[in-house]
């Protein structure tokens, strides 16, 4: 029942965006197209989980928040963090255009596949809640994002060594993102 409730939501949540853009109003976005102009109330506590129109700013805001640190903590790896960032965004911009849409395509139907039957062994109650999300999930971790929480606990508290601990933990986790396209896009 749990779950019915969790994917109703999810439906309605997905749906908003269609019902939004019913009203026709829109304006220009960073790329020149045009854009849904939907209010956003984000100074107000709610969190949207990357649901901005203009994600790009947002990603590239919290670059130069990474570079400020790393600049402040680790002076001695700027170059280091200033590649792997020019890399990642390098290699994001590649698997989303026309020469890879082919298998970025392939990638997501291969991805909802793999959803909808562990969703499927799910409901028929072969697998617990918890072995589900960990096989939807797969061998991500999610620990990059513990480790920004970790890093901005480390420079609220002023722990310099905690701070570089965790610098040094994204800046790896960068590295391995990036080989990780690097490999998907061979294939």
């Amino acid at each position: 029942m749990k779950v019915k409730s969790l994917i109703l939501a999810l439906g309605v949540f997905i749906s908003i965006p269609g019902f939004a853009s019913a009203t026709g109003s829109t304006t220009p976005d960073t790329k020149g197209g045009q854009a849904e102009k939907a209010p956003c109330d984000c100074h107000d506590g709610k969190v949207h989980h990357g649901m901005h129109r203009d994600w790009q700013a947002k990603m590239a805001e919290r670059e130069q928040k990474l570079l400020t640190l790393v600049d402040q903590y680790t002076p001695g790896k700027k170059a280091e963090w200033t590649k792997v960032l020019a890399e990642k965004k390098a290699l994001h911009q590649k698997w989303h255009s026309p020469e890879f849409a082919k298998q970025h395509e392939q990638w997501k139907k291969e991805k909802l596949a793999k959803m909808q039957e562990l969703k499927k062994q799910y409901d028929e109650g072969k697998l617990t809640k918890e072995e589900f999300f960990k096989k939807v999930h797969g061998d991500k971790e999610f620990g990059h994002w513990k480790t920004y929480h970790d890093l901005k606990a480390a420079v609220d508290a002023k722990d310099k060594k905690k701070v570089e601990e965790n610098l040094n933990l994204l800046l790896s986790h960068y590295k391995q993102h990036n080989q990780m396209m690097k490999e998907k896009m061979k294939k």
